[in-house]
């Protein structure tokens, strides 16, 4: 239902756009919208997953120097009854991991060498099973498409303003009521859809990291561990990863910290994940 809020606000934007500037052309542009749309999620669906991987600067792990990481992954994933994901390490100091891919056949865990350095078995077994039960709740594909359509509504939206700022609204006094009606709330949406559709992803997001608390305990049968993890996170992290935005709701943890987390983070706060651990 949430994502279906994200497609209608593309669709809308599309067709405000067509009505201002070509009215005439407006199906075939609501059809040319609905073909990019299926277009681009394809090959999010299909690369997506070595998009964020290069973005993160994510490198495989060594099957030598991480054979313990990569050996927890390997049973974790049994207990999930998932084929082992990829093994990644970001070479950062930050306590972080995210998950990603199309699919538990298709998919990858990646941690920072912060984790590796300072979590306990334990606590890195827990993060794992956070990050495993992403990927066996198919999360990682929820979380890659609708990056991309928050993406897509951010982009036309900007196209949609400067096109009315350059065009300076046309002959609108010419064209009616009904012209500037139309104008008017291709404005509003233009502003306010963003806004909008980035509320949705963060509410997808924040419901989705609880559940995969829940089912990260349900496979270590070991609630202190991942919550050691996120007191150590909460702890000893600056909130300053070099991500981009666009990802940073894959993460264990938000990996950058800004004054509108209040409001715009895309993460349930530390605390009361902390607490709804310590309560099972």
């Amino acid at each position: 239902m949430l994502v279906a809020v994200i497609l209608a606000f593309l669709l809308v934007i599309v067709f405000c756009f067509s009505e201002l500037f070509a009215p005439e052309m407006a199906v075939i542009m609501l059809i040319f919208a609905g073909l990019l749309i299926l277009v681009d999620a394809y090959v999010t669906y299909m690369y997506g997953d070595k998009a964020v991987l290069s973005a993160t600067g994510a490198k495989p792990a060594d099957p030598v120097k991480h054979v313990y990481f990569i050996n927890t992954v390997e049973g974790i994933a049994l207990a999930a009854g998932i084929p082992a994901p990829k093994a990644y390490v970001i070479p950062n100091s930050e306590i972080n991991a995210f998950a990603t891919g199309r699919d538990p056949k298709h998919a990858s865990i990646t941690v920072t060498q912060g984790a590796l350095d300072n979590l306990d078995r334990q606590e890195l077994e827990g993060v794992v099973a956070h990050e495993m039960s992403h990927i066996g709740n198919y999360d990682i594909r929820f979380f890659m498409m609708v990056a991309i359509f928050v993406g897509l509504i951010a982009i036309l939206s900007q196209i949609m303003l400067r096109s009315l700022r350059y065009s300076g609204g046309g002959d609108s006094k010419d064209k009616g009521g009904a012209y500037i009606a139309i104008l008017i709330a291709a404005v509003i949406l233009a502003i306010l859809a963003p806004i909008i559709s980035r509320l949705v992803q963060l509410s997808i997001s924040r419901k989705r990291e609880y559940l995969a608390d829940a089912t990260g305990v349900k496979l270590t049968r070991y609630p202190p561990g991942l919550a050691g993890a996120l007191e150590k996170i909460k702890n000893v992290n600056k909130g300053k990863m070099p991500v981009s935005e666009a990802v940073s709701h894959l993460f264990i943890s938000d990996p950058k910290s800004t004054f509108m987390d209040s409001i715009f983070a895309t993460h349930p706060p530390i605390e009361k994940r902390i607490a709804a651990l310590r309560a099972m």
